[in-house]
């Protein structure tokens, strides 16, 4: 069975989608485009994809909407995806976000700069755990149970918890450090490898996507505390650590 990585590239502008997919398949993937959301959603459900890669702007259903429907689906629910937003559009990098998109590339980028973000944003997938200290253990939290080797998390009432490639890799940072402040920085470094330039506000629009899956109340968050001026603090005591 073929393991080479299977990227999509959904982009409107068919010069786009053709310069990529070249450059990607010299570097060893294989390449999919598509040119909206309705061969993007035929691709998924003919093909194994391993990363989108998914334009923000297209006419008819845009990247927001398609990243929503990818986040919501659970077949689709942990593939990764990088948008690719206009430049100086911090608004739409951090909707995209919000969204659930793993990582953003603003246009106009060099190809060798998407090329580097695949990569990091599949080894963060698929790899293990980023800080490399819990492989193949399960850590419990709040009733909350996280399985390192499954890359799986589990409410107190044990339903399976969907997390994008971002939102585990964060919660694996807190969990493996508890109880202790996070700088912004700190969390980049634990989460991301610093994978990617980031933009001041990426790592409180991932955590307030956390917050709302695994907090009794988001607004009021009890596990997940903001340091005024210092970073953020996972309270809960970790058992399995």
């Amino acid at each position: 069975m073929d393991r080479t990585p299977h990227l999509l590239v959904v982009d409107d502008d068919r010069e786009i989608r053709t310069l990529l997919s070249q450059f990607l398949t010299r570097h060893g993937f294989r390449v999919t485009g598509a040119k909206d959301g309705v061969e993007m959603m035929r691709t998924l459900v003919s093909a194994r994809v391993d990363l989108i890669v998914l334009d923000l702007m297209m006419p008819g259903e845009d990247g927001l909407s398609l990243c929503r429907r990818l986040r919501a689906a659970p077949e689709t629910a942990q593939t990764p995806v990088i948008m690719l937003t206009a430049m100086g559009e911090e608004t739409d990098r951090i909707v995209g976000l919000e969204m659930g998109a793993d990582d953003y590339l603003a246009k106009p980028f060099s190809p060798r700069e998407l090329l580097a973000r695949v990569k990091a944003v599949l080894r963060r997938a698929s790899g293990p755990p980023v800080s490399g200290g819990a492989t193949g253990k399960t850590l419990g939290f709040e009733g909350w149970t996280l399985d390192l080797a499954k890359r799986e998390l589990r409410s107190p009432d044990g339903v399976l918890v969907q997390l994008s490639a971002g939102e585990y890799d964060l919660l694996v940072a807190f969990v493996e450090h508890p109880q202790r402040v996070l700088t912004r920085d700190q969390l980049l470094d634990l989460a991301r490898g610093r994978s990617a330039v980031p933009f001041d506000r990426s790592i409180d629009v991932q955590v307030s996507r956390l917050r709302r899956k695994i907090e009794p109340d988001p607004a009021d968050p009890t596990m997940i505390k903001t340091v005024r001026g210092g970073g953020y603090l996972f309270t809960p005591a970790v058992t399995g650590a």
